[in-house]
């Protein structure tokens, strides 16, 4: 099929499938496509918005491969560019990366805090439902050791990200996928005792 003939949800999957050819996951070493896919086909559960949808398969794209911020605004638009900045994390090069963990999270969530566009919520939602899936099927096999495959190795630092992406997307707390996320982290985490009773999900 022509590139002139694709819809733009098409042109955003050969583009990542180009863009992260050959990268496998950190957990599980599945091909790394996987992973956007998941997202997208979360996301399409919440919205069937192409931009929305192309940007969830684009989500990684800058942070993780050759890709621009400039590339995917003139392919794809400045809406779908805009969303895929949300889930870009400046990755501080000269920092090694378990040190600049938390402030690289913590700027995130502000930028998630601030979204305007509730494309950016789903999303989110969908990224990080597959990446928590991800751990889990990992924490049943092997428990907190999965938090070695990654540059953050305390659960409880996780466990703060997670549980601060659930209140901040609890918008969409209607939704199964929220639903789905929220006990994921319950599961792997447990509850969050500083709660009361009452607010806890």
């Amino acid at each position: 099929m022509k590139q002139a003939e694709m819809s733009l949800f098409e042109k955003a999957l050969a583009f990542a499938l180009e863009k992260h050819c050959g990268a496998v996951r950190k957990i599980d070493s599945a091909p790394y496509i996987l992973h956007p896919i998941e997202v997208a086909l979360i996301v399409s559960t919440m919205t069937s918005d192409e931009e929305v949808l192309a940007a969830a398969l684009l989500h990684d794209t800058v942070e993780d491969t050759t890709a621009t911020q400039e590339e995917i605004s003139a392919l794809f638009g400045e809406r779908t560019a805009a969303l895929v900045a949300s889930e870009t994390e400046n990755k501080r090069p000269d920092v090694p990366k378990a040190e600049s963990w938390r402030i690289r999270k913590e700027e995130s969530l502000e930028e998630l805090k601030n979204a305007g566009d509730i494309g950016v919520k789903y999303v989110w939602l969908g990224d990080k439902l597959s990446n928590l899936r991800g751990i889990h099927r990992a924490f049943c096999r092997c428990g907190t050791e999965v938090f070695n495959n990654f540059n953050q190795r305390d659960p409880k630092q996780h466990a703060w990200y997670y549980r601060s992406i659930r209140e901040l997307l609890s918008e969409l707390s209607g939704y199964d996928a929220w639903k789905e996320f929220s006990a994921l982290i319950d599961d792997i985490f447990g509850e969050d005792q500083t709660k009361p009773n009452e607010d806890r999900i």
